[in-house]
């Protein structure tokens, strides 16, 4: 997808004005915990523990800006084979189109014939994703925090996106962004008949 060029790659993946799109990405989520900013005193020194556990999970997560739709999924890796069913999950809930990065598993031949059209997005280039804009929120309601197990750090992933989930005006704000409602006005209103 060039710049300024999404609507014409959606259109060739034969996605309408009419469908759903999702913009995707993967977020791994573990016990190795990271320093979050927080506000203090002037000239007080702030000490956070943090933890040092090798234990991850991966968080599948597609979002509808436009609609203000969210589906997720937990997997324990990345391989096709994993990615494959969470794609056909997603088509069957509504999905009509799925725009997310080149890795190696969305390039995968069995996660293509899953059913759902797929649209990459250009290399590095985490900006043009709004899925990325959620893990910001996901990342402020549970990292900095030390959780007891990783169930418990899933816990409180799943308790924030059920609240992500159930508003769709903030899952508007945070990922409804201009340019994409630009290009999924000028998408045709059907698939045009082949000739």
């Amino acid at each position: 997808m060039e710049k300024g060029g999404c609507a014409d790659a959606l259109t060739a993946a034969g996605a309408t004005a009419g469908g759903r799109v999702a913009f995707a990405d993967e977020l791994r989520l573990g016990l190795h915990g990271r320093v979050r900013r927080v506000w203090a005193p002037r000239g007080v020194k702030v000490r956070q523990r943090v933890q040092l556990r090798y234990q991850w999970r991966w968080l599948a997560l597609a979002v509808d800006g436009r609609g203000g739709g969210l589906w997720w999924a937990w997997l324990p890796n990345l391989r096709k084979e994993a990615v494959a069913p969470v794609v056909e999950d997603w088509g069957a809930a509504g999905v009509a189109a799925l725009v997310w990065d080149g890795a190696p598993s969305h390039r995968a031949r069995l996660v293509r014939e899953a059913g759902v059209p797929l649209v990459a997005l250009p290399p590095a280039a985490p900006e043009l994703n709004p899925a990325e804009r959620v893990f910001q929120e996901l990342r402020r309601a549970v990292e900095g925090l030390v959780h007891a197990s990783l169930d418990d750090k899933v816990a409180a992933v799943e308790r924030e996106l059920a609240a992500l989930a159930a508003d769709p005006a903030r899952l508007r704000s945070l990922a409804g962004w201009a340019w994409i409602d630009d290009a999924l006005a000028r998408l045709p209103a059907e698939n045009p008949a082949p000739s």
